[in-house]
């Protein structure tokens, strides 16, 4: 995250980096160039990433990254996120997940309007102008779907194990 913002601010570009209080309080991340915007768990920083941005795009990653892309493309199909999603497939680290969500819709788990949601390519600048030209189109299954965001309530979970 460092190494991105740092350049995007070279650039002339504005940078907010959202994060998680608990990794700023174990040092766990290096500081990042432009405004930080502390948030108190992940999920409020994926809300975050959403109002504030004004596209999602996916770097090579571990676990938080591939859980933070499926959710966010999860949100796009149930239209609740209506931004684009973009994967940088730096080096074809995302050849294999790429060719997984095509054998996904030939197995008809998911439709091809809802596949492509991910936009793909491994140059930056085809990407960015990809993104650039995305325009959401609703599902027609999803379009009458009605969220709220932000305001769910705390249900009391009975987690007792009883022999």
């Amino acid at each position: 995250m460092g190494c991105v913002s740092t350049v995007a601010v070279v650039h002339g570009r504005r940078v907010l980096s959202i994060i998680p209080s608990a990794f700023t309080e174990k040092n766990l991340i290096r500081k990042t160039c432009g405004k930080e915007l502390k948030v108190a768990t992940i999920h409020e920083r994926l809300l975050k990433m959403m109002q504030f941005g004004d596209a999602f795009i996916t770097l090579p990653g571990g676990f938080d990254t591939m859980e933070e892309n499926f959710q966010i493309v999860s949100w796009a199909q149930l239209n609740i996120y209506q931004k684009p999603i973009g994967v940088l497939n730096v080096d074809g680290f995302f050849d294999g997940l790429l060719s997984f969500l095509d054998h996904v819709v030939e197995q008809k788990f998911i439709t091809q309007s809802a596949r492509q949601i991910l936009i793909s390519t491994s140059i930056v600048e085809e990407l960015i102008d990809k993104l650039q030209a995305f325009h959401f189109e609703l599902d027609p299954a999803t379009s009458q779907l009605k969220w709220s965001i932000g305001s769910s309530q705390k249900h009391e979970m009975d987690l007792s194990l009883r022999l």
